[in-house]
């Protein structure tokens, strides 16, 4: 495996065209389909499905598009590491989630870390729950940020609790329940009722949105497979849902208390062997308070 053939794969599965990925490496079409048919026989899968008309990742390729990017990333990284090593420092932090509302937080926490280390270039991955715990273990993934309860606690691994957050009733800001302090169950079985039914949602949230669901009639519920369809759906007045506080960072979607739940635990997870410089800067940032995830009565140091 070389990096012309990762290169070609990158434009190809962004672009789904195999012209256009020629256009933007500058060699001919028919170089990017040998570097692909290489790589595919090198792997033993097909990454794409190719008809006249349409080009289409398989399920291969699309797991695999993310762990080329990674590794694409780096090596560029470390190019541009040896090219300059008398004036640059560059230091790569990879860090794993597993959806996009993730970036809300952590937006925040990279804001302090640059601040303390401008050479800090963070390597931020959203990957699906079902990889991303197997992706930490052996070493691809520094840090993980997640909810508590969604990662098992391993042998090895240690927790720094960030936020406890609020379990909420989501709603479109101008419903009239937006304007609550705070809203049980009776308060919403008589609306339109949103359910995700997927990793991203935190397992609490999942729990409590499929307990209530029985208040609600088939004609009066909407299921979905992604939070930001859930999100989408919410905003356009669909109906509630079940979420974290502020998980989306819209201020087009309010939160309101759900009683009678207890906040959740979210933070970030790193291995007790960690020994790169980066990783203990990270990790002192974190632990000496030098960051506000969420307000100040929310982060426990």
């Amino acid at each position: 495996m070389n990096t012309q053939q990762i290169e070609s794969f990158i434009q190809v599965a962004e672009n789904l065209n195999f012209a256009r990925a020629a256009e933007i490496l500058n060699i001919t079409q028919s170089a990017v389909s040998r570097q692909i048919n290489s790589l595919e026989t090198e792997l033993g899968t097909k990454l794409f499905l190719r008809s006249t008309r349409t080009v289409t990742l398989t399920p291969a390729g699309i797991d695999f598009l993310s762990d080329a990017k990674e590794f694409y990333t780096k090596l560029k990284f470390a190019t541009a590491k040896i090219r300059n090593h008398e004036q640059s420092n560059i230091q790569i932090l990879s860090i794993g989630c597993s959806n996009e509302a993730d970036m809300v937080l952590l937006s925040k926490i990279l804001y302090q870390c640059r601040q303390s280390n401008p050479e800090l270039h963070p390597v931020l991955r959203i990957i699906p729950h079902r990889s991303i715990l197997n992706l930490f273990i052996h070493g691809e993934i520094d840090f993980l940020f997640a909810f508590k309860d969604d990662i098992p606690m391993r042998d090895g691994l240690s927790y720094i609790e960030l936020a406890r957050i609020n379990i909420c009733c989501a709603a479109p800001a101008y419903h009239t329940i937006a304007k609550q302090k705070s809203v049980c169950t009776k308060d919403i079985i008589n609306e339109n009722f949103i359910i995700c039914n997927s990793y991203e949602i935190p397992s609490e949230v999942d729990d409590i949105q499929h307990h209530m669901k029985r208040y609600f009639t088939h004609d009066k519920t909407y299921y979905c497979e992604n939070l930001q369809v859930m999100i989408t759906l919410i905003k356009a007045g669909y109906g509630l849902g079940i979420l974290p506080e502020n998980v989306s960072g819209n201020s087009n979607i309010v939160y309101i208390p759900l009683q009678e739940t207890a906040p959740i635990s979210y933070g970030v997870f790193y291995k007790k062997s960690s020994n790169s410089p980066i990783c203990h800067d990270f990790i002192s940032i974190i632990k000496h308070g030098r960051l506000n995830v969420m307000n100040k009565q929310n982060v426990r140091e």
